[in-house]
């Protein structure tokens, strides 16, 4: 019983942080210039590891596919069916857990470190907002990041998928693309778009939560790090299951398929 009301009083601190986020954002706005810097710190940190990740999860997506449409004669979709599942499912939730391992941990140690070594308190001495300074480019940037590496695993994956069907099925690249505009239709693209958004705020609010507010040392740093990774990827597995049902719902609702 305690520690499902320790996980509620949890979850409820990490609501009232990401309003003292939003809040910052509004009446107190960053210098773009710090926020562009983290932006490319962030992407640069997991370019070459979403994009190889990518690369394969298409192979892997092409040869599932291949070996069921291969008794129903249906190959020439294989291309079509691979690129929509990455896209409404695989592509965001790649993506979140490659940030979640990466720049999730990354900034709560940033960040925790930062709060034991007492730099934050530092900062707030000098007559600055460490919410503002420190936190809100981390959190803005973590999220604009998702979209850019989206679209490069969403390219690798295609890629990956393309190479893997013409080895293993013997679909040509022409063949593999054929039917991708014809399944790959609006809904699919923003329902991963929408995914893809909710997956990073979730990120960027734990992990900023869980490193703003470590404490104990060296010893509290690395709980943080561990409480990151481990909230983050149930939170994004939830979420998942929530935003699927949710959008079944709504295109079951105006008839869209």
């Amino acid at each position: 019983m305690k520690s499902v009301i320790g996980a509620i009083d949890e979850m409820g601190r990490a609501i009232l942080f990401l309003g003292d986020i939003l809040r910052t954002m509004v009446y107190r706005p960053n210098r773009s210039h710090e926020i562009f810097d983290q932006i490319w710190k962030v992407t640069v940190q997991s370019f070459a590891t979403t994009g190889m990740a990518g690369f394969f999860v298409g192979g892997i997506m092409a040869v599932q596919f291949s070996l069921q449409m291969n008794e129903f004669g249906a190959l020439g979709y294989l291309g079509g069916l691979a690129t929509s599942g990455t896209i409404r499912e695989v592509g965001p939730l790649l993506i979140a857990f490659m940030l979640a391992g990466k720049v999730g941990a990354y900034t709560s140690a940033e960040l925790g470190t930062m709060r034991v070594t007492e730099q934050i308190d530092a900062i707030r001495c000098l007559g600055a907002d460490p919410m503002q300074e420190i936190v809100v480019p981390r959190f803005i940037a973590i999220i604009v990041s998702s979209f850019f590496l989206l679209g490069l695993g969403l390219m690798m994956s295609i890629g990956g998928g393309m190479l893997v069907g013409s080895i293993v099925a013997g679909v040509n690249f022409e063949e593999y693309m054929r039917h991708v505009p014809t399944i790959v239709a609006f809904p699919s693209i923003v329902a991963g778009l929408i995914k893809c958004f909710v997956f990073a705020v979730i990120l960027s609010t734990i992990c900023t939560f869980k490193g703003y507010n470590a404490s104990g040392g060296a010893k509290g740093v690395g709980i943080s790090v561990v409480n990151t990774a481990v909230v983050t990827m149930i939170g994004i597995v939830m979420t998942d299951w929530l935003t699927s049902f949710l959008q079944e719902a709504v295109l079951n609702w105006f008839g869209v398929v």
